[in-house]
């Protein structure tokens, strides 16, 4: 892992990133690109966050101390068993580097959310034995996240030992950042390592409580990782630049696309928000999803465009179907020839080999949000297509390509294109935290260097 950061080091200034930048990068979606979307606020001005600490900058001082790692080992489960682990390998480098200079380390995260304190189907119990199959060593499950039998247990732990806290969110206390309980919490505990940047945007206690107890406070290798690369491609990465944004979330990414035409010579919409576009431009979009609300944003984001010698490229054909499901009737039309009550769910053949075209000069991309609704078969090629298009972009010409929310990633591991990536966020809803203002208080927290 000190290999892998060092590099990451070299390639990219970690100076600290933009509300722009996460915004895109790091918005997750969990949702249909094509399902109705929550409307979200306004456009806040970017900032810069002082660089923060990290395990490296520290790692004389860990042998023999009680490390609190703050994981994101939130995982999809079926019962009991795992579906994908891909969280919890994300946090071995972060975990095997404090073993091995010989921190006596604890590891807490959440799991779900449950409601009324502890619910077994919510208990960390197959995280703590996967993630001692992925260590090859035995990880202890707490029974208790406070209290007196895990101080016992971290008490009475040797360096290179790893225990798990039990979920933290079986106390409502966590989420509120109640002071008591974070100093229970923190209590066993000498330092603080964050390495869960799926939840830096919350102020709980397991991410922004501990720092007051505990120093110093730094961030693990995938929470700098993530900081890192994504400011590093977007301030200093080479031009030109294109952002690729489809997906559900509408109202909240139009006002994000408003930011990015400063960052990017280039933009692909996709996804649920063509059609707010296209009817934008006066075109007839059938039964597809259009927030109505966005049609006027939607027309002063092009303008603004244009007056800034900027490119929107919007899909010049698309797949429509006669009803939102895999076996509906399917045609292909031209963008403006969508007929009365059919429903776009997908771009076109030719929409992909323009954004072939469009792309090919690009030396840094990011995308954020699928094409069309790639769940089901029929309307998964766009999706697929725009994957293959920067995975080859990477491997054949070098470019920087970062892959950024929930549905994106997962079309990018489905298409088995991910190794082929730059970068794949594992980052969820801190990017709109950053748009309407806020810093993400569990980097702000930790020390600066």
């Amino acid at each position: 892992p000190t290999a892998i950061v060092k590099s990451n080091e070299n390639k990219f200034k970690m100076k600290f990133f933009s509300a722009v930048v996460l915004a895109l990068a790091a918005t997750a979606s969990t949702t249909s690109a094509f399902a109705p979307a929550a409307k979200f606020g306004v456009r806040a001005p970017t900032f810069e966050l002082e660089a923060k600490k990290s395990i490296e900058d520290i790692a004389d001082e860990l042998k023999g101390k009680k490390v609190l790692v703050r994981c994101d080992v939130n995982v999809p489960l079926d019962g009991k068993t795992i579906t994908d682990d891909t969280r919890i390998r994300s946090s071995i480098p972060t975990i095997k580097y404090l073993q091995e200079k010989g921190a006596i380390v604890t590891v807490c995260s959440h799991l779900g959310r449950p409601k009324d304190g502890p619910e077994d189907k919510f208990s960390l119990g197959p995280c703590a034995e996967r993630m001692g199959e992925l260590l090859d060593c035995d990880v202890k499950l707490a029974p208790d996240c406070i209290g007196e039998d895990v101080a016992a247990l971290v008490a009475g732990a040797k360096e290179g030992d790893v225990i798990m806290l039990e979920n933290t969110r079986f106390y409502k206390e966590e989420t509120k950042n109640e002071p008591g309980f974070v100093e229970k919490l923190a209590a066993p505990f000498d330092i603080f390592v964050n390495d869960a940047f799926g939840t830096a945007h919350r102020a709980h206690a397991s991410t922004e409580g501990v720092t007051k107890f505990l120093s110093p406070s730094v961030s693990g290798f995938l929470l700098a990782k993530e900081l890192e690369y994504l400011d590093g491609a977007i301030t200093s990465g080479e031009k030109p630049m294109a952002a690729i944004v489809g997906g559900s979330k509408v109202s909240s990414k139009i006002t994000v696309l408003e930011a990015l035409l400063d960052k990017c010579e280039k933009i692909i919409i996709g996804g649920g928000m063509v059609f707010t576009f296209l009817k934008a431009k006066g075109l007839n979009v059938g039964t597809s999803l259009v927030e109505d609300d966005f049609v006027d944003t939607a027309k002063e984001v092009m303008a603004k465009a244009e007056k800034l010698g900027k490119t929107i490229l919007l899909p010049s054909d698309i797949i429509i179907a006669d009803k939102f499901a895999p076996d509906a009737e399917t045609q292909v039309v031209a963008a403006d020839a969508i007929p009365d009550g059919w429903m776009g769910l997908d771009n076109g053949p030719a929409t992909t080999a323009e954004q072939k075209e469009f792309l090919s000069d690009c030396k840094t991309v990011i995308m954020n949000g699928p094409m069309g609704v790639f769940e089901f078969e029929a309307f998964s090629k766009g999706t697929f297509g725009i994957v293959d298009i920067l995975a080859d972009l990477t491997k054949e010409k070098g470019a920087i390509t970062i892959i950024g929310g929930g549905d994106s990633v997962a079309a990018c591991e489905q298409s088995g294109r991910a190794g082929d990536m730059s970068h794949i966020s594992t980052g969820g809803g801190a990017s709109l935290e950053l748009m309407e203002g806020k810093v993400l208080p569990g980097v702000a927290a930790l020390a600066d260097k």
